[in-house]
């Protein structure tokens, strides 16, 4: 029998699929085991049980093979992708130690000890010493050392959900490159872990012992186990192919090799990537992640608490859609897009910075959201709009950083995840980037990435672009409209990008009075 399909696993915040793909980046079979994306034993706090990934991933898988007597047997390999920069300790025999810490986790390590030496001057003298600071305080490995030194003790590999996950499916400690999202001691540069010298190995103090070998994306990390085959009915013996973490593998899966291709997630947190040869660091001191094809660099952006605002104002203000999408059988999302369709563009003067988390560098620790401009005549669609264009705003804003760094501007869109299934919102996008833009062919990118990544070494094409012109395509498009384009031109220059400069001495006193 032919071996014409990928199995792509994708463990995700709130699901673990399990999809199978043809040559042509069609999915002829799919699964998906829905999960509780974390549990907060206090405030901040996001940790679940590893083994809930795990379980996952063998129940979908054992529910792709109930569709098909055939299916194993036409399986060529199998691809991986995950969530990234969630965290798990574990002992020699790959058992956790502790829950996994979730990357929505919002813990910090106090007072951990600076960066010192040679670096530590440079940062001084460059201004640059909040920013590490900022990094040690997040870096999970700090937090565990500091406050749980016995588990930390007893640690025997540091690994990220992906490097768990490839453990229980080959049997060894191993991870792909392309996964090395996080606080750790890589070089994001080399692609590889940071040589002995680093700063990066003072910020996050790991013995270099507790990480696992690295294989380029496309390489094998190893063979499906009897053990594996048994759980998750993959045949033992399949070959592994190390792809990339979920967003890596969301932007190539929507087909963003070039540069001048960005890819919009619209996911719980929003993002801008684009696929680039060089490192180009966009902030000092935050660096590209690895692309999902091996020698290439992810030049990304964050809103950090994106798309979470329309869950929060569905929650908040969406009773009335939800109740009347109950009553006649819809989905809540597809009245909400009527409901922007009640106010026009521009919300009536309504404007909102989607700052509600801080960040980084971008825009700063300080940062907070703001909405401004009320007036009588607006309403709960007015918001609701507002928040839609607020986004497109900040991410037109990381475009041009990301344009202005690299020399090459973007002329096209891809979006990706849950808002992309709204019209409106890729209306409120193509007009506000002035842009052509089109939703992925399918909903499912990221797993379709990771296929991808693997069709190669398979067999299945002869390279990456081969790869990505015969599996990815637009969907829908979006032509932005001339009049709504000109009133967003005209907004997000003269009102949208002074917000964050006029306000941001307000928001350092909130925090200094609050402590918040």
């Amino acid at each position: 029998m032919s071996k014409d399909l990928i199995l792509a696993i994708d463990a995700g915040t709130q699901s673990v699929r399990a999809l199978l793909f043809d040559a042509r980046g069609e999915a002829v079979a799919k699964a998906r085991l829905p999960i509780e994306p974390y549990v907060s034993s206090a405030p901040g706090l996001a940790e679940q049980n590893p083994s809930v990934y795990w379980e996952a991933l063998c129940q979908a898988c054992q529910q792709l093979w109930a569709q098909g007597a055939t299916l194993r047997d036409r399986l060529a390999g199998v691809a991986l992708t995950t969530q990234r920069s969630t965290v798990i300790n574990v002992d020699k025999d790959g058992n956790p130690l502790r829950p996994a810490i979730v990357w929505l986790d919002q813990r910090r390590t106090a007072k951990f000890k600076p960066v010192g030496g040679l670096w530590g001057l440079v940062f001084r003298l460059s201004g640059m010493t909040s920013t590490v600071s900022y990094l040690q305080a997040e870096a999970e490995a700090n937090w565990i050392s500091t406050y749980q030194p016995q588990v930390w003790k007893d640690t025997h590999k540091y690994l990220f959900l992906s490097g768990y996950l490839t453990q229980r499916l080959v049997g060894e400690f191993v991870d792909s490159v392309g996964c090395q999202v996080g606080y750790i001691p890589f070089d994001y540069k080399r692609q590889r872990w940071s040589k002995p010298w680093d700063w990066k190995w003072q910020a996050v103090p790991i013995d270099p012992h507790l990480l696992v070998d690295l294989v380029p994306q496309g390489d094998q990390l190893g063979e499906i186990t009897p053990t594996a085959a048994s759980a998750t009915g993959i045949p033992a013996g399949l070959p592994l192919i190390a792809t990339a973490a979920d967003k890596a593998c969301e932007v190539i899966g929507a087909g963003c090799l070039e540069p001048s291709l960005a890819c919009l997630s619209y996911g719980t947190t929003a993002t801008i990537n684009t696929t680039h040869k060089r490192y180009l660091e966009i902030i000092p001191l935050i660096p590209p992640y690895p692309a999902a094809i091996p020698g290439a660099y992810s030049l990304e952006l964050q809103i950090y608490r994106g798309f979470w605002m329309v869950s929060w104002f569905k929650q908040e203000f969406g009773l009335r859609e939800q109740q009347m999408a109950k009553a006649i059988g819809a989905e809540a999302e597809a009245l909400f897009d009527e409901l922007v369709a009640s106010a026009p563009p521009g919300a009536h003067g309504l404007i909102l910075q989607p700052y509600w988390s801080p960040g980084l560098r971008f825009p700063g620790p300080e940062a907070r959201g703001a909405i401004i401009g009320f007036g009588d005549v607006h309403t709960r669609a007015h918001l609701y709009r507002a928040i839609l264009e607020g986004l497109g705003f900040a991410l037109r804003e990381g475009a041009e950083r990301t344009t202005r760094r690299s020399g090459i501007p973007i002329k096209a869109l891809r979006v990706v995840g849950g808002g992309s299934q709204s019209d409106a919102a890729m209306q409120i996008t193509a007009d506000i980037f002035g842009l052509p833009a089109s939703r992925s062919h399918l909903y499912e990118a990221s797993a379709l990435g990771a296929a991808l990544v693997a069709s190669v070494p398979l067999g299945f094409h002869p390279d990456y672009p081969a790869a990505v012109a015969a599996m990815t395509r637009p969907g829908q498009l979006f032509e932005p409209n001339p009049a709504h384009q000109a009133l967003y031109h005209e907004l997000y220059h003269r009102v949208y990008k002074k917000i964050y400069t006029r306000l941001q001495g307000l928001y350092a006193e909130i925090r200094a009075i609050t402590a918040e």
